[in-house]
């Protein structure tokens, strides 16, 4: 894309390509929807919710695989009211959790979704009206459930044009308003970053509750004119059918998925698949052997980015050749500032170990109604991150660990205490501290603490949390145990708890 003009709002960004040009590919079914076919969708389903009394503001969850029906939920979301995209995978509390939370005006879900849906009982029991998505076999999708007949108003830059949760190490998960301009001059962020144009195809792995899947995959695709191919689910095994039937010319994954499709190739890139233009990582640090081993299979670039959500996602990223990428680092700076600051709050030099602090048109300000959480978060017109961090001459960012005691389970943060919460909801259990313990594949996998008032086991234990985490927060291995290590002031240290059961985190 050669327009160098910045999108204000997410329509800028839909609307920017020639209506010809495919926007999406369903690989399931090669069905293939248009610029101006999605343009219509968004804009009829923005209607459908408007009709459903949705005004400017106003929260609009969904829980919703990957798909076209996401897709144009999200935008059309975005446009009539608020996106508040959530795990389809969630356990029934945690789905009554962020509907409260959200203060959710509206849910959609699939067509199919069964009767006893956890979503739709959660949202059924708090009186919020449910939307169906239906997907027909051509890729159109259809907003099923409401009546009246009013129109959405096109949404203004400093609109919220999507909440989404980011965990804290203490407390319930924090939200996170990103504004159209957020997004959108992230989305611009990352066209110029890696050069995308209308000839390319992504291929999103992600899911699309996340910034990395919507912004980076997706969002950033639509602003180039190119076309996004997106698979229901990642499946490792039909991963290269997929490159060569969608001719994707990149990808954008957690190192988790990058070490699934390592496993899967031990033959190499199979001769019936172009090269691939590069291979995107972001979200987890990637190690340099990985990296090594994706760029001799794929004979492509391999560029490790830095993203999170209160940026909307990319900061920082490794540079297209002909400029140096360096493993081991997370780039440059993208659209954004980066700084290294002390635990005082004084910018240090290059060279100098300390927090990760940003700031930028794509950073949001504050997170909403967590006062104390801002006063944390923001110093003067910095965002703390919570990473530490290295930058070189060159301004490269190294990552050398998290301040903050999240788990970070294949890109998945995870609040401790939010795992802490259930299992002290166990009947047997007194005590619990949860931590991240090294996993080969995932990076890190949940790990917890207890000590009992009554007889439990271990599996015991994980059952209970089964019925009521996702399976990627649920803890993998429990430790019962007499007593929780503490300071000499008595106080629960995440780091030194996993230390002392689990040896070295690393």
């Amino acid at each position: 894309m050669n327009d160098s003009s910045s999108p204000a709002t997410l329509l800028d960004v839909v609307n920017a390509a020639p209506g010809g040009n495919v926007a999406l590919l369903v690989p399931e079914t090669d069905a293939r929807v248009s610029y101006e076919s999605l343009r219509g969708q968004i804009a009829r389903a923005a209607d459908t919710f408007a009709s459903a009394g949705i005004q400017k503001g106003d929260r609009i969850a969904m829980a919703l695989a990957n798909g076209p029906a996401v897709v144009v939920s999200f935008l059309a979301a975005s446009v009539a009211g608020t996106a508040a995209a959530l795990n389809p995978a969630y356990r029934y509390e945690e789905f009554c959790f962020y509907l409260e939370d959200t203060n959710a005006r509206l849910l959609v879900l699939p067509a199919e979704a069964p009767a006893d849906d956890p979503a739709r009982r959660a949202a059924t029991e708090r009186n919020i009206p449910i939307l169906t998505a239906e997907t027909d076999a051509s890729g159109e999708v259809r907003i099923l459930g409401a009546t009246g007949n009013r129109s959405a108003s096109p949404p203004a830059p400093d609109d919220v044009a999507l909440i989404l949760h980011t965990s804290g190490s203490t407390g319930r998960p924090k939200r996170v308003p990103l504004k159209h301009v957020n997004l959108a001059l992230s989305t611009r962020n990352i066209v110029d970053t890696y050069r995308l144009s209308p000839d390319d195809v992504s291929l999103c792995l992600m899911p699309l509750f996340h910034v990395h899947g919507l912004v980076a995959s997706t969002l950033s695709t639509f602003l180039s004119g190119g076309t996004v191919a997106v698979p229901a689910r990642f499946n490792p095994l039909s991963f290269w059918r997929t490159v060569r039937d969608a001719g994707a010319t990149w990808y954008s994954a957690v190192p988790t998925i990058h070490q699934l499709i390592l496993a899967r190739s031990a033959s190499g890139q199979p001769s019936d698949t172009k090269p691939l233009r590069f291979v995107r990582s972001c979200s987890a640090p990637l190690a340099v052997e990985t990296a090594e081993k994706l760029e001799t299979l794929f004979g492509a670039p391999v560029l490790e980015a830095y993203g999170m959500t209160e940026a909307s996602h990319q900061m920082a990223s490794n540079p297209l050749p002909p400029n140096a990428r360096k493993f081991g680092t997370v780039g440059r700076a993208t659209g954004i500032q980066i700084g290294i600051m002390n635990e005082t709050g004084e910018l240090l030099l290059t060279g100098a170990k300390g927090e990760v602090v940003i700031q930028g048109p794509s950073v949001i300000r504050a997170y909403e109604n967590n006062p104390e959480a801002n006063v944390k978060s923001f110093v003067r017109d910095w965002f703390r991150t919570g990473d530490e961090g290295v930058l070189d001459a060159d301004g490269y960012l190294r990552l050398t660990g998290r301040i903050k005691e999240l788990i970070n389970r294949g890109g998945e943060k995870i609040a401790p205490r939010e795992i802490d919460e259930v299992l002290l909801t166990h009947p047997a259990v007194s005590e619990a501290v949860c931590f991240g313990i090294p996993h080969p594949t995932w990076g890190e996998e949940v790990a917890a603490a207890v000590v009992l008032r009554d007889a439990a086991t271990e599996a015991q234990l994980i059952a209970y949390c089964r019925d009521r985490l996702a399976d990627f927060k649920r803890p993998k291995k429990i430790y019962i145990v007499d007593s929780i290590p503490r300071t000499a002031t008595g106080k629960v240290q995440r780091l030194n708890v996993a230390a002392a059961l689990a040896g070295d985190r690393g």
